[in-house]
């Protein structure tokens, strides 16, 4: 046989083998994808998503270079009405998992999620999702990073979030969250976690557990906060920036001890009041 022959023979047998064989993606995965998209009635955004291609190729998937099995999830601006599909939690690979600026989105946090283990960063954010924060988000062990701000959550927070072994940065602001701070946000294992709780109705006094907590930053401004609040400073910590404005905190600033690393400090809009000159404070914005 020609070379001839034997490259148009190549070429007839290229055609007629399946797209499918040469997929990277897990037909698993791409099977639950596919449901996921037709539990959202089939959204444009999710359009790149054909059943004739390789899911690891879609838009807003990330497969493993390893194990080619999908470990993020990302969907970012688009129209994606409807609740999260519960397709969601078959996904037992999946690492990352991003909904963010979806406002279409509603209903509660998907309870399926709680199946993925291997979770290590959940944002959810920008959206009309609703309802409270779920107590099962504790069972995500890997979890590292959670974002549930601007949404339309309301209730207590689950004091079971501080037991995540992991867990560094916490976003829940801007929601309609009500209740006090759980005492055992004081109780984070990680040192330096970011712990953002801005812009909810939150009420009570700060926990005295944050006395022994050495948080990177925190942000509990636009609350109804009361109290003192100076157990959150101590010279030897090394928090970078506390935003306390518009409570109702009360405490005498002279007597606060400010750690080095302290670079942006708010306290507009509460009755705090001070004995002396804190000229030591300009660089910050008090």
């Amino acid at each position: 046989m020609s070379n001839t022959s034997l490259l148009s023979l190549f070429f007839f047998l290229s055609l007629c083998i399946s797209p499918s064989l040469s997929d990277l993606c897990n037909p698993n995965d791409k099977r639950v994808l596919l449901n996921f998209k037709k539990a959202l009635n089939n959204p444009y955004v999710l359009a790149s998503w054909n059943p004739k291609t390789d899911c690891c190729d879609w838009y807003c998937v990330q497969c493993h270079s390893k194990t080619n099995r999908i470990h993020s999830l990302t969907i970012f601006a688009g129209d994606l009405p409807g609740k999260i599909p519960a397709a969601v939690g078959d996904l037992p690979y999946l690492e990352t998992l991003t909904l963010r600026k979806l406002p279409s989105l509603s209903g509660p946090i998907q309870p399926a999620i709680a199946k993925l283990k291997n979770l290590k960063y959940v944002t959810i954010s920008w959206t009309n999702i609703s309802g409270p924060i779920p107590d099962f988000l504790s069972q995500l062990t890997k979890l590292s990073s959670l974002d549930l701000s601007f949404n339309s959550l309301s209730g207590s927070i689950p004091s079971s979030l501080s037991k995540l072994p992991n867990l560094d940065s916490v976003h829940l602001d801007r929601n309609k969250l009500t209740g006090p701070i759980p005492e055992s946000f004081g109780r984070f294992r990680m040192k330096n976690t970011q712990l953002f709780l801005s812009h909810n109705q939150l009420s009570g006094k700060i926990p005295a557990s944050f006395g022994n907590m050495n948080f990177g930053s925190i942000d509990l401004s636009r609350n109804r906060l009361e109290g003192d609040a100076s157990l959150l400073f101590w010279s030897k910590k090394t928090t970078t920036s506390v935003v306390l404005s518009r409570n109702m905190l009360e405490f005498d600033l002279s007597k606060v001890q400010f750690p080095k690393s302290l670079v942006w400090l708010d306290l507009n809009h509460n009755k705090i009041f001070r004995n002396h000159s804190c000229s030591k404070l300009l660089p910050l914005k008090i």
